[in-house]
């Protein structure tokens, strides 16, 4: 029996794309393993998981700007090199999955000659810990065809358009199911909202506001974060959640259009279902930028809107809604064109391959 040993974490967006590959690893006769924080999201996602040996290590935080707590990230990360050598040397693993955040580092820089090392970057361009960890990769998954082009020649090298990895159950959803989750009718199309694991204020506000004209239309059911549902506000047509778990795919399949953050592997979850989006990406002072390098992305490509959160108006987000309705029936025509939307088939032939010492 293969073994593999995984690792990501920090956000859910580090961890669903593996989450997404189990299935398959279980069916090949895979063992798998997965390393992260036990205190991190991956913890709680990882252990709920049938079949999945979840192993503690520590890592610093790779902050971009002055902290005190930067002081302290380079023993974090060297303490966890050694507790990722430790896993590595017991489980003899034949090859190292990692999907980013600053737990995945330790765990590559550990792996590097011991057993192949395969990366997965979702956005446009890779964060701070895939820069690092791809130096000690053999194979890098890219999720954007552009990034290639856009990374020096010696990590270019090793990168691989894949695509990124969709979550099977997804395509089970069920819209009967979802519309009864929801409480609607089906008389009215729905629109979903998500504004990620933790709630969008920008988003929720700025749905909440729009909310007379948007029920007029739609039927709005909103994923609007922990501690973020708002019970001043009610109406036939709106339904609230802190969070969606197994209903998730039901619900995606009674929705119409969704106004949602611009995460690389939420935005490729959308695309893949064929829903069409209004992409309201982190601005600037809030991130990197690469949200918006994402959403430029699929504007580009004709599958979705974007909309700056500084430009949200009750106003725009009617607007742009409606008109992604109108024209969801040619949105989703040039979604089911594109063949890397899903690239869970791809990101397994490259672990496949490597685990099997090809080259």
């Amino acid at each position: 029996m293969k073994k593999i040993l995984m690792t990501g974490g920090g956000s859910a967006g580090h961890v669903t794309p593996n989450v997404a590959l189990f299935p398959a690893l279980r069916e090949a006769g895979y063992e798998i393993h997965y390393a992260g924080l036990e205190d991190g999201i991956e913890h709680g996602l990882i252990t709920a998981q049938e079949g999945v040996a979840f192993h503690a290590i520590e890592s610093g935080k790779l902050r971009r700007y002055l902290s005190l707590k930067n002081l302290a990230s380079p023993f974090k990360v060297i303490k966890g090199v050694f507790q990722a050598r430790r896993l590595v040397r017991e489980l003899k693993p034949d090859v190292v999955f990692s999907k980013g955040g600053f737990v995945s580092v330790p765990v590559v820089m550990a792996a590097k000659g011991k057993c192949p090392v395969v990366c997965h970057e979702s956005d446009y361009t890779p964060g701070l810990a895939n820069k690092i960890a791809s130096r000690y990769a053999d194979t890098v998954c890219v999720t954007f065809e552009d990034t290639v082009s856009l990374s020096k020649p010696r990590i270019a090298k090793k990168m691989v358009h894949t695509g990124t990895p969709i979550r099977p159950e997804l395509y089970r959803g069920d819209r009967e199911k979802g519309l009864a989750a929801m409480g609607f009718s089906g008389s009215k199309p729905v629109l979903m909202v998500m504004g990620g694991s933790l709630g969008a204020a920008a988003v929720n506000d700025g749905v909440r506001a729009a909310l007379p004209e948007l029920t007029r239309t739609f039927d709005v059911v909103h994923l609007c974060g922990k501690g973020k549902v708002d019970e001043s506000v009610s109406s036939a047509g709106y339904r609230q959640f802190e969070y969606v778990g197994p209903e998730l795919p039901d619900m995606l399949a009674a929705t119409s259009v969704v106004i949602s953050r611009a995460g690389a592997n939420a935005v490729f979850e959308f695309m893949s279902l064929g829903i069409p989006a209004l992409l309201i990406p982190l601005p600037l002072e809030a991130s990197r930028g690469d949200q918006i390098l994402n959403a430029d992305y699929v504007v580009k490509k004709g599958y979705a809107k974007k909309l700056d959160q500084k430009d949200i108006t009750p106003e725009k987000l009617v607007s742009l809604v409606t008109e992604l309705y109108e024209n969801r029936a040619e949105m989703k025509a040039r979604m089911a064109k594109d063949t890397l939307l899903d690239g869970t088939e791809e990101v397994l032939a490259e672990i496949f391959k490597a685990a099997e010492g090809k080259k």
